[in-house]
């Protein structure tokens, strides 16, 4: 069957610049495809080639006749002075979309808390990226075209998108820095680098295998970037292999990269080192209330009575929907907010750095080298001393990027320069607001691999799942309860918890939610708990009287006392309100559904009271 696009012998330049050189590519009934490089090395130059919005230089690219072809940009066209609902559903009414199951999912998943009849001058940038995702995804493509489609999408939405594009018979051509998404998602890769582009079979896993493979042949003598692919490959091979299904090259060529290669972290000699700088105590919230917007105006409770200990070397991920308070509670933990009620405490040799969204990268016309100087010329981490230069160099910044004015960087580089100048200052406690952002594979693997060997406590809140995995310990969710949850199985649980809590949706999060995280006892997210915080019951151990653990499972207690007298008078009002409507059908399958999410919220909050209670049997 002939391709439904061909590019034959493409050639691309910007000034003297190639990014493409000689292309040919074709792109198949079906098939799903990823795309990864560095950025600005070419990717969305080839995807506007590809889509026809610009034009070759030299070269061929032919299309089948009649193709439609859905392309996302990472900027939208919208008209201000139209609501979502103009440009996600052409003005369909509420009972015309919400009659279509396909049309239904889409808004319900991607639109959720966006009002339809709202303008669209009036969203935020998340919103109307949400928006344009939607409004391709309800029509009917042969070929579907996105560039970084996982931009402002939480870790539920992700997973739904994944779910939603492997059941479409639609081809796809995808650009993303999200690498659980290429797993997911996609059967062959292609890198674009140095004007050419590579392809492999297979998602991430098998990009990264067949990459080293083709190194080792080829004798690369690209040192450090050899290095990082064999850290790479140990983590994918140890923690993952179930994602390299039915690659086309030697694995076990492959393995013997990695047979001298030991895991990314030693968990031990990073605490211990973590310790020293900062002691025993590090950020406790106690009993704290956090509510943001204006009382009896849609204030809104992110936490109440919670209470939350990080301790020396912890590596925590932070995930929950996107309104669920995760920024406001790493505003907390830095001491930018206060809460309504309870305490917020550091330690005394905290040095506390709070990476935010917001890329704010200083003066513009300092230059990239003198300002890195300014800061340190030699930083420190467990593995040893790092000249300012060579940080420079391992974050993308050579040749005349060091002498470059911070205003002419573009986004990439100033998160990359954002982040740099952040771990220059040598922090012990470390916060990261969606650090992933703007930044390419290459540049995501030179920050995991400098935190595999940055000693202190971690906190990340990110949409991407990969990194979360590959660089915590353990996972913790804002649930909408008023607390923060450890999860045990980190973000699959997260996943199975929020599909259960939304029987509206078709299940497509739970199909994909089963992925990668390994099972071994090498799991980031299987660790057991740590100092001070409540234990699973089948884990626990009689608390010493007196202790920092007793003190808090007593606490627990008693917030979960109140929270099941609570929900035992909820629970008398709903079964009162059942046997009223008993005539009503409507009526009472709604409040069944109330009924059914409330005990399940009521035997989670049971098995919770047990597990603190025992730490004190």
């Amino acid at each position: 069957m002939s391709n439904l696009l061909n590019l034959e012998r493409v050639s691309k330049s910007y000034g003297v610049r190639p990014l493409l050189a000689d292309v040919s590519l074709g792109v198949g009934v079906g098939e799903r495809i990823g795309i990864v490089g560095r950025n600005g090395d070419g990717k969305t130059t080839l995807l506007r080639v590809m889509t026809g919005e610009e034009e070759a230089d030299e070269g061929r690219v032919s299309r089948q006749r009649g193709l439609l072809t859905g392309y996302l940009r990472q900027t939208d066209e919208f008209a201000d002075d139209h609501t979502v609902r103009d440009v996600v559903l052409g003005g369909r009414s509420d009972h015309e979309w919400a009659g279509d199951p396909v049309l239904r999912e889409v808004v319900t998943v991607l639109l959720a808390g966006v009002e339809l009849d709202r303008a669209v001058a009036g969203l935020s940038g998340g919103e109307r990226r949400r928006c344009g995702l939607a409004a391709l995804l309800i029509g009917e493509h042969d070929l579907i075209v996105l560039d970084e489609p996982t931009n402002h999408l939480d870790v539920e939405a992700v997973a739904w998108l994944a779910g939603h594009l492997a059941a479409r018979s639609s081809a796809l051509v995808v650009v993303t820095h999200d690498r659980w998404f290429l797993d997911a998602v996609c059967q062959q890769t292609w890198e674009v680098h140095d004007g050419v582009v590579d392809t492999y079979e297979g998602g991430y896993a098998a990009f990264v295998l067949a990459k080293a493979e083709r190194q080792r042949q080829a004798a690369s003598s690209e040192v450090r970037r050899q290095n990082l692919m064999r850290k790479e490959l140990a983590w994918l091979r140890r923690g993952a292999p179930a994602r390299t299904s039915k690659p086309k090259f030697r694995i076990d060529a492959a393995n013997a990269l990695i047979e001298d290669v030991p895991p990314p972290r030693d968990r031990l000699e990073l605490q211990r080192f973590a310790t020293q700088r900062l002691g025993k105590d590090v950020i406790d919230l106690e009993d704290v209330d956090l509510r943001r917007g204006i009382p009896g105006e849609g204030e809104r409770v992110l936490l109440e009575r919670a209470t939350w200990r990080l301790g020396p070397g912890d590596r925590v991920g932070i995930v929950g929907v996107n309104g669920a308070g995760k920024t406001s509670v790493l505003s907390l933990l830095s001491g930018e907010l206060a809460p309504q009620h309870g305490k917020v405490k550091q330690g005394r040799t905290v040095v506390l750095q709070h990476l935010s969204q917001n890329v704010d990268v200083g003066d513009p016309q300092a230059r990239v080298l003198d300002t890195v100087e300014s800061i340190r010329r030699i930083t420190k981490t467990a593995d040893g001393e790092i000249t300012a230069t060579s940080m420079l160099e391992r974050f993308g910044f050579t040749g005349d990027k060091l002498t470059a004015r911070l205003g002419d960087l573009s986004g990439g580089e100033r998160r990359r320069f954002q982040l740099l100048r952040l771990l220059l200052t040598e922090p012990n406690v470390l916060l990261l607001d969606e650090p992933t952002n703007d930044l390419d594979i290459e540049t995501l693997n030179v920050l995991e691999d400098f935190l595999d060997g940055w000693p202190g406590t971690l906190i990340v809140v990110s949409h991407d799942r990969y990194f979360l995995e590959r660089v915590t310990d353990s996972v913790w969710a804002l649930l909408g309860d008023g607390q923060i949850s450890m999860l045990p199985r980190g973000v699959d649980e997260y996943l199975e918890r929020r599909s259960a809590d939304l029987p509206t949706l078709p299940g497509r999060v739970a199909q994909v939610a089963g992925s990668s995280r390994p099972s071994s006892s090498s799991d980031p997210g299987s660790s057991a708990p740590q100092e001070g915080r409540v234990a699973p019951a089948t884990q626990a151990t009689r608390a010493k009287a007196g202790s920092a653990e007793e003190r808090t499972a007593r606490k627990a207690v008693a917030r979960l006392d109140k929270q099941l007298e609570r929900l035992a008078e909820q629970e008398a009002k709903l079964t009162a309100a059942l046997v009223e409507n008993a005539s009503d059908p409507d009526r009472l399958t709604q409040l069944g559904s109330e009924l059914a999410a409330l005990l399940e919220e009521k035997e989670a909050v049971e098995l919770e009271w047990l597990e603190a209670a025992a730490v004190l049997e």
